[in-house]
């Protein structure tokens, strides 16, 4: 293409991300790390680690309550309390499956206990680790006559181990949860492809593409692999990728990715990328990178656990003292296990970890993507959204804005014979042109002999007419002066192409860089939220000022060098401004990087994304208002879990230790096993209201507290 009108710079294409590091999964409680994700089927394997665990502690759970059964009915301790008496044959069914439950439904424990051990990191394991086993001995104490029989815990240890399994089997599968956007990511690839291999069309497993293949979409097939449509147009649903639930439309040459779906037509598509290097797949990682990195908050959570071991060491050595020293030593056993059973911070450590991994994957079904969990936690504080324009507010291409017809002229008439003397040319303004006529539906009439010249504009004959569309050489060339509507629209920094026909001046098509319809929606809703907006452009000074003035943007930095944005960004900062920096190409990528949080818009570019620590997959800027609200919810849901867990152990602790005694009142430590995973399971359940968050971008609510 030769022909240059008088336009502005317009941003190309661009690929979606193809590749970001791998990293580790979750860890768990024995110490297993997930493994690494190449493809899309490898991504999530680590993630599987959690179902896993959530059967095996569910297998064992039910064993466990089983063999619980005759253990606490064969108790003497039980038995005395519910005025009943054991049989002399049964004295030893307590000792016997007692021993099982504590080795084989401990053992879980147990191990995590001597990891903490070696590690030096003693936590919640440790502490679990710490009462079984102290009720174990007493209990084998008593039964053997070596110690007093009040001290025959085989009914609290059952119960205690039992009630640990149901537990831990409630995380395992809350964090397994957390995972079915990964699962329903992977699920999204079909399982199978068909390639074209010359005349045939051959059924292969989506593994067995490679770069340069010929693949057959049918309609309503899912896209085995990315690629570009060589062949076909289809509206293509991408809703689980970008959570945009309209189909968009996609033609031949535009890019397609693994997963999407030809709704209503066939398509042909050439493979660019498979496996490890689809879009998919890069999607996934950053989800598990999000997943498996460490935010302020757990860090917080972490400190909190290793203080209440000590905390509860320090409690169960005050209480073990102080009953000896008013002469209840047995008692002091019981008070020191209870404290130890009580002081587990078993919910303190799921408090955080569970709520982060839940609005990670609900930020991924609605198409964001959370590279780094801090910058998830600062978006609730960001007060200032630095916008890029182009790509970002705008499309990044251009659109007609306004058509002014010269005197005598129809509107309609015009656009239509610039749209045929354009219709050859694969000038972005001339495509704009040949689209705008197709959406107004006006029949655009044959044209012949077209030709173009080089920063002049393009010539055809139409309708035996003489058409002739550009900028101003054009009028130069031809000696014809503009019409009086260019002054108003360069004020604006529009671009301006006249319309001549036959030698006379017949118009003049407004063309702009064409703001997204949502944007204005986006920049609504974030003054609502009290957050100021700002825009970052390298147009001119005219083109900033009536963008912001359509939008309602608080205030623009116009005609910024791409190496002068990051110190845009300082300038914010130095106001005492927290900014969340949006946009989308390599220029960005030092201004996002130097924001409090960046966030990648669309597509965008590696470069980008490397810098940015939230992606939206879409295009749409409401995204950025649906972070902030993830971000509110999500912190609120930590704050509640860390005051519900903390505050728990607070006031249960000294229940345990007998504080109250003096009063007549003592916390049984069956109890005090049932009230500790009682505090999980609420910690558990209260994280999940956050799956009922709405971040869909129209009618979007904060609600499901």
């Amino acid at each position: 293409m030769n022909e240059h009108h008088d336009h502005a710079t317009i941003h190309e294409a661009r690929e979606r991300p193809a590749d970001q590091s791998s990293h580790g999964g979750h860890g768990d409680h024995d110490g297993q790390r997930g493994h690494e994700g190449h493809a899309v089927d490898e991504a999530h394997a680590g993630h599987a680690g959690h179902a896993g665990h959530a059967e095996r502690f569910q297998r064992l759970f039910w064993f466990m309550l089983v063999l619980a059964v005759p253990v606490v009915a064969c108790s003497p301790m039980f038995a005395m309390l519910l005025g009943y008496e054991v049989p002399g044959w049964a004295l030893w069914v307590s000792p016997a499956l007692g021993t099982v439950m504590y080795l084989w439904g401990g053992a879980p424990f147990l191990s995590g206990a001597v990891g903490e051990i070696r590690d030096r990191k003693p936590g919640m394991m440790l502490l679990i680790g710490l009462a079984i086993t102290v009720a174990f001995l007493a209990s084998w104490g008593a039964s053997l006559g070596l110690l007093d029989h009040e001290l025959d815990f085989w009914w609290e240890l059952a119960l205690l181990v039992v009630i640990m399994l149901l537990g831990h089997w409630v995380e395992m599968r809350s964090l397994a949860q957390t995972t079915s956007a990964l699962d329903s990511l992977a699920a999204l690839l079909p399982d199978a492809a068909e390639r074209v291999e010359g005349d045939e069309v051959v059924t292969v497993a989506p593994d067995e593409l490679r770069v340069g293949d010929l693949v057959v979409v049918r309609p309503g097939g899912r896209v085995p692999a990315d690629g570009r449509i060589v062949s076909g147009s289809a509206s293509m649903d991408e809703s689980m990728l970008t959570g945009e639930s309209r189909a968009v439309r996609r033609g031949e040459g535009e890019r397609v990715v693994a997963g999407t779906v030809a709704t209503d037509s066939g398509l042909r598509v050439e493979i660019s990328a498979i496996g490890g290097d689809t879009a998919l797949a890069g999607i996934q990682r950053l989800v598990e990178q999000a997943q498996s990195s460490t935010s302020r908050a757990q860090r917080l959570a972490d400190r909190a656990a290793a203080l209440l071991f000590w905390f509860a060491l320090g409690s169960a050595v005050v209480t073990a003292t102080v009953w000896t020293l008013v002469g209840r030593p047995d008692e002091g056993v019981v008070r020191t296990i209870t404290v130890l059973v009580i002081a587990c911070p078993h919910a303190l450590g799921l408090a955080i970890p569970l709520v982060v991994s839940i609005a990670t994957e609900r930020a991924a079904r609605a198409g964001i993507l959370v590279k780094d969990r801090l910058a998830l936690e600062s978006m609730r504080v960001v007060d200032a959204v630095l916008f890029d324009k182009t790509g970002t507010l705008t499309v990044g291409s251009p659109a007609v804005t306004a058509v002014a017809p010269a005197e005598g002229n129809d509107p309609d008439e015009l656009l239509a014979l610039a749209a045929a003397a354009e219709s050859d040319s694969e000038h972005p303004l001339a495509r704009a042109i040949v689209q705008a006529a197709a959406e107004r539906r006006l029949a655009v009439p044959a044209s012949s002999g077209f030709s173009s010249s080089p920063a002049v504009g393009v010539r055809a004959e139409v309708g035996g007419r003489l058409v002739q569309v550009g900028g101003p050489f054009l009028l130069e060339q031809e000696d014809v002066r503009e019409l009086p509507v260019a002054e108003a629209w360069r004020e604006e920094g529009a671009i301006i192409l006249h319309v001549l026909v036959d030698g006379g001046a017949a118009g003049a098509l407004r063309l702009a860089d064409e703001i997204r319809p949502e944007s204005r929606a986006a920049i609504d809703e974030l003054h609502r939220r009290g957050v100021r907006v700002v825009m970052i452009t390298g147009d001119a000074e005219a083109v900033a000022a009536s963008v912001s003035s359509e939008l309602g943007i608080d205030r623009f930095f116009a005609g910024v060098r791409p190496e002068d944005k990051a110190s845009k960004v300082e300038e914010l900062q130095s106001e005492g401004r927290r900014v969340a920096m949006v946009g989308d190409g390599v220029n960005d990528a030092p201004a996002l990087a130097r924001a409090d949080v960046g966030i990648a818009i669309g597509a965008g570019t590696d470069v980008a994304i490397a810098s940015a620590g939230v992606i939206l997959a879409s295009d749409d800027p409401r995204g950025v208002v649906s972070v902030i609200d993830l971000s509110t919810a999500s912190y609120r849901k930590m704050r509640q879990n860390l005051w519900w867990a903390a505050g728990y152990n607070l006031v249960s602790v000294p229940l345990a230790a007998g504080v109250l005694a003096p009063v007549g009142f003592v916390l049984p430590m069956s109890v005090g096993a049932v009230l500790m995973s009682l505090s999980t399971v609420v910690v558990a359940l209260n994280a999940q209201l956050l799956r009922r968050l709405d971040l869909r971008p129209v009618e979007r609510s904060a609600e499901g507290e």
